[in-house]
């Protein structure tokens, strides 16, 4: 079971768990969600799946499974239920927050500027979780993908992004990102504003972002970081085809695995800690060790 923190909880301790979809219901990103969540209170919000009570019923044998305490649904089919006595008073105690994949703009066409996103902000301000996977991962940051071609490297016209809930800003995050192959769009979101850092979070894993600041890395894939503050030319804004190829110089990319942190202010790569990298390894030999008596199984 991960050894889980206390409730009591600061400013300085608001955490964003984001998994890049299709987590192992006992693996590390799972693992880390629980230990997060402590002695609190989490509610798992379904408003991007068609299936809320399905995917809620999963994720509550999930993090139950790990020690966690009956979490809440928050089910939200209209923007008016996010409006609505009844939905707010769900997230009444709550200290953590927990956003399923499906569509991101289920997310942010229902609750965003609504008061269940403002209450959201005030969990996560006062030192609270939120986290979300797949689509609700994508939600998180202030800009966020919605359409767009991974594999492609014309430059085109079908990458979109629409603005996200922006607890985390300043960077555009990609999920399921090896495995569907969306460097491209990624690239492609970047070279459109390099202010932006790009994230591509492969499935499987997640960035664990601390007083949005810094992150560091758990799961069994890797983190891509597309910084693109040093991009010296570009051809994005050329009156060219939608065919031509994408043509962007400066880009700085790192490839971030299990242990491996990045700074958020000066945009640098390092590691954890030694004690925290030996957590780390006493969370993946407990996974390597469920798995040993059970195949695990994936979801979306």
């Amino acid at each position: 079971m991960p050894k889980r923190k206390s409730a009591a909880r600061r400013k300085s301790d608001r955490t964003l768990v984001i998994i890049g979809g299709r987590e192992d219901p006992a693996g590390a990103a799972t693992h880390e969600v629980v230990r997060r969540v402590g002695d609190g209170h989490l509610v798992i919000v379904t408003v991007a799946t068609e299936y809320p009570d399905e995917y809620f019923d999963m994720y509550v044998r999930s993090f139950t499974r790990l020690g966690l305490a009956e979490p809440r649904q928050l089910s939200i089919r209209s923007r008016a239920d996010a409006t609505a006595a009844a939905t707010l008073k769900t997230l009444e105690g709550a200290t953590a927050v927990f956003f399923t994949g499906g569509d991101q703009l289920r997310i942010t066409s229902q609750i965003g500027d609504t008061p269940v996103q403002r209450r959201i902000q005030e969990i996560y301000d006062a030192g609270g979780l939120v986290a979300g996977t797949s689509a609700g991962a994508a939600a998180l940051c202030g800009t966020m993908l919605v359409r767009g071609r991974g594999f492609d490297s014309r430059r085109g016209s079908e990458l979109r992004t629409a603005s996200g809930l922006g607890l985390l800003r300043g960077v555009v995050i990609d999920q399921h990102f090896s495995q569907r192959g969306r460097i491209a769009r990624l690239l492609g979101a970047v070279a459109r504003n390099p202010r932006q850092l790009g994230l591509g979070i492969d499935e499987d894993t997640a960035v664990v972002v601390e007083g949005a600041k810094s992150f560091y890395v758990v799961g069994s894939g890797a983190v891509y970081v597309i910084d693109g503050s040093l991009v010296t030319s570009s051809n994005i804004a050329d009156d060219l085809e939608d065919a031509d190829a994408l043509s962007v110089h400066g880009l700085k990319v790192h490839v971030l695995a299990r242990g491996d942190s990045f700074d958020l202010i000066t945009r640098e790569p390092g590691a954890v800690s030694q004690r925290e990298e030996r957590r780390l390894d006493e969370v993946q030999e407990e996974v390597d060790a469920h798995h040993g008596r059970e195949d695990p199984p994936q979801r979306d």
